[in-house]
């Protein structure tokens, strides 16, 4: 039988989910619940959310502003990646969950607390992401799950408990939201309800940081990026902080229509679902960073970055952050990086984002020798011949065998 928790540490809210599971905490386990709420840029007052853990009757609160943490730390080194999983979605809640949960590992050595706590289902990713992540940063962690382990499991129940215990409900959760959302400064994603249906077009109301691209303007928009090692450090000629620079992209992509994606995609518990993402600010800066390290990068480097970037997204969308293989991944995908500085230019317009221009002091360009004009013997045509014929020659031999 598994020992009496003492104290856990919850990430919090202010939802009603979260303001749920505080109180059955407070009820299931009879323990000291201390409560940590993440700025991470998802655009909502957090104020509300600490009075009503005062409300609910919790003496230690944490509220922290991991913004720039959060870009600095955790989305630019993915960038550096260029992480896609299944091809398409840039990650956005799978790179915010190892940053909450290492902070609740953090919080729960400074109360001396003996458990954490999350909010996620026992059907979604983030399940996994935080647990991974409690016990790469401490094994011996007690980890409650209430979604795995009550019988809240309709939201009647979920408003029944709520009324019973005096736990305010938001207007609209009477008549339930018509979707579940995630944010962060990365992303917003939207999922379940009247998105369950993949065949059916989500509506414009589904939609929050872009604009439609029909709705975009009819003029197109240039914006500069200046990288260092792989890192945007300035938009515009404008030097600005990790969480700065990601929320000038978002304001120019969000404007333009640009960063919208509608996918299906497998989830690491097995099933499939459907989300509706808007990455604007993301969608520019992964264009951008393909586009320095096309006249930066060696083929081979970049080829093999290529082939290792699936992985590289895999572990980061199952929750591995914290892994060996992710961090042994890093290393090599940083040491491709060294060179990766120079400038970007892109046009912004309806929905869509296209490097038009790129320059670097790095640069492996040489005008010289893919001139159509003259080159000054800087390239041996000539050459070409005996390339062509050794890359041809198991070829020549297969046919050959093949008419014997």
């Amino acid at each position: 039988m598994e020992k009496q928790v003492k104290k856990v540490v919850l990430a919090y809210s202010g939802g009603l989910d979260t303001s749920i599971i505080l109180k059955w905490l407070q009820d299931t386990y009879r323990c000291e619940v201390v409560t940590f709420t993440a700025d991470l840029g998802q655009g909502e007052e957090l104020e509300p959310a600490r009075k009503k853990a005062q409300m609910l009757g919790i003496k230690e609160i944490f509220m922290d502003d991991l913004r720039e943490e959060f870009v600095r730390d955790f989305v630019m080194p993915m960038f550096r990646a260029n992480a896609l999983y299944e091809g398409q979605y840039l990650l956005g809640t799978s790179i915010a969950r190892p940053l909450i949960a290492k902070r609740q590992i953090e919080i729960a050595r400074q109360v001396g607390a003996d458990a954490v706590c999350h909010g996620a289902t026992g059907k979604g990713n983030d399940q996994v992401r935080f647990e991974l992540t409690y016990y790469a940063l401490e094994p011996g962690i007690r980890v409650i799950a209430p979604w795995r382990e009550w019988n809240l499991d309709s939201r009647t129940k979920l408003l029944d408990f709520a009324e019973k215990h005096q736990i305010p409900i938001a207007k609209d959760k009477r008549g339930e939201a018509p979707f579940s959302i995630d944010a962060n400064l990365l992303h917003i994603s939207a999922e379940g309800k009247v998105l369950e249906d993949p065949w059916q077009e989500p509506e414009e109301f589904v939609f929050s940081r872009t604009v439609s691209p029909e709705a975009a303007p009819d003029k197109p928009e240039y914006v500069e990026i200046e990288f260092e090692k792989g890192d945007p450090v300035a938009v515009n000629g404008k030097k600005l902080s990790p969480a700065a620079m990601l929320t000038e992209l978002n304001a120019i992509g969000g404007r333009n229509g640009i960063g919208r994606l509608d996918l299906v995609e497998n989830r690491f518990v097995g099933m499939k679902s459907r989300g509706v993402y808007e990455t604007p600010g993301g969608t520019i800066w992964q264009a951008a960073h393909r586009g320095i390290e096309s006249i930066t990068l060696d083929r081979g480097a970049m080829h093999l970055k290529d082939e290792l970037m699936p992985r590289y997204a895999e572990l980061v969308y199952y929750g591995f952050w914290f892994a060996p293989e992710r961090e042994m991944l890093q290393a090599a995908i940083d040491k491709s990086q060294e060179n990766v500085s120079g400038t970007v230019r892109l046009k912004c317009y309806k929905g869509s984002v296209t490097v038009v221009g790129r320059k670097s002091p790095n640069s492996l360009y040489s005008l010289k020798h893919v001139t159509f004009e003259e080159d000054a013997g800087a390239y041996n045509q000539r050459d070409a011949e005996g390339f062509i014929k050794l890359n041809a020659l198991r070829l020549r031999l297969a046919a050959t065998a093949k008419k014997r």
